[in-house]
Parts: structure tokens; sequence; C-alpha cells
């Protein structure tokens, strides 16, 4: 897949826990739903979590979150076979699982990484998302280089970079992030922004994540015209929109 557009990924919870509602899918019916809307609303990925990572959540067990994702990607890959599906995951085991048994086409890494998931990644063959817990943009590029070096070393090859909004950061160091978010482009590899809904947005306006789409729209907007290729978000249609506007400003639609 090319990135040189931008692309929207679509996020399918299944889990009763996720912090924002609007996302949480347990059924065979919701989950076949909810795949099917993504795509029909002009996302090309769809990311796949079963273990909450809101703020104070406890992780589920290994089986229970294999459990889920054995259940949802089951339907996805039988609902939109021609979709990159993307698993939302920390556990090595689990990323071995969804690739081995369901053809996941990526792994999202959901903590800062480590040695046992760098190597099965290796193993797997797939690409792989980074994410960053670091608080500013001098400690991640510096966590980003170290781990990148490892990936490489260990023979990863597709490497797309998260920093992480609302992961180890306080509002204001989120928007630091995202004021300075060019400068991540020195590291030349995709970049992944997942900011949709965030407590970075419905703190700061006084609001609920129920309440926090305009922001979310807003903040994608700015992502894009910072170098973002990749959008991870609860509202598709919405973002798919914010491409196109950018795009248009970019002078890459014609019409």
């Amino acid at each position: 897949m090319s990135l040189s557009q931008p692309q929207v990924m679509g996020i399918l919870n299944v889990t009763p826990d996720s912090f924002f509602a609007g996302s949480r899918m347990q059924t065979e019916q919701a989950i076949a739903g909810r795949a099917n809307q993504i795509v029909a609303e002009g996302a090309t990925m769809i990311d796949v979590g079963g273990c909450s990572t809101r703020p104070g959540s406890e992780p589920v067990s290994e089986a229970e979150e294999m459990q889920r994702l054995r259940l949802a990607l089951g339907v996805v890959r039988r609902e939109q076979p021609h979709a990159v599906v993307s698993v939302d995951t920390f556990r090595p085991d689990v990323a071995r699982m969804a690739v081995e048994e369901f053809g996941a086409d990526i792994i999202n890494d959901v903590s800062e990484g480590s040695v046992e998931m760098f190597r099965m990644i290796a193993r797997l063959r797939v690409p792989y998302i980074l994410m960053s817990v670091q608080p500013n943009l001098r400690d991640m590029l510096l966590a980003f280089a170290r781990e990148v070096q490892q990936l490489r070393d260990f023979g990863v090859k597709d490497i797309i970079l998260d920093p992480g909004f609302g992961f180890g950061k306080t509002v204001a160091q989120n928007y630091s992030v995202m004021n300075q978010l060019e400068r991540l482009q020195i590291m030349e590899l995709p970049l992944l922004v997942g900011i949709s809904r965030k407590s970075m947005i419905f703190k700061l306006l006084g609001l609920t994540p129920d309440e926090s789409l305009n922001g979310t729209s807003v903040l994608n907007t700015i992502a894009l015209m910072k170098g973002a290729s990749i959008l991870r978000v609860h509202d598709v249609k919405e973002a798919v929109e914010c491409v196109r506007i950018v795009e248009s400003l970019n002078g890459q639609i014609d019409k």
C-alpha cells in the first residue's frame, strides 16, 4: 500500500470498557456492522483491539484477549476480506496468533515496544506500528532512533511511528508534541496519529468523549498538514473528509 496519499484507519474495539462507547462491539452482528461501516465510509484499514488501554483500565488476561480477537478477526475477514487489518496489542503471542491464524496485516503495539515484541515482528514479517510514551519531542526522537535501530537489526523493514497522544503525557505535553509534529519527519518513516475523541480534546474543552468529534476533526486536519500518513479514528467519514480537504489545499485534487 502506498502512503503517498493519507489513509484512514477505523477503530473496532471488542471490549466492554473502551473509553468511547461508540467503539465497543462485542457481538458477531455488531462487529460485522462496524467493519462494514468502516469500509463504507472510506477507510482502508480496520484496527481491531481486544484489550482496553484507557487510563486506569486493568488489562484482561492474554487468553481473554485472544478469545475476543478470534471472534472479531473471523468476522472482519469474512465481511471485509480486502481490508487491511491491524491488530492493537502489546503482547507478542497475541500478535503471533493474529498473524498466523487470521493473516493480520499490521501489528499496532500499544506499548513502547519490547525486545520480545521486536523479535516476534521480525519472525512474522509484518509492518509494525511503534508507539512512544515519551512526554516531549526530544525524548521521543531519541527513543524512536534507538528502537528503530533495534528493529532494523532484527530485520524489520516496515515501521510506522505513532507519537502516542494520550500515553504518558499531560494535556499540555500532547499539544506541544502536536505543535512540533512535522519534526518527526526527520525519521523518514510513515506517521500514524491517533487523537480521536481523546482526553487532550475533551479535558481542554470541558466536554465528554461523545462531544469531542469537532475537536477531533480540527486536530486530524492539523496532523495531516504536519505530515501524518495514517489517521486512526472512531469517526471514519469525518476523517476521510479531512483528508480530502487537506489534499485539495495541497493541490492534489483537480476538482
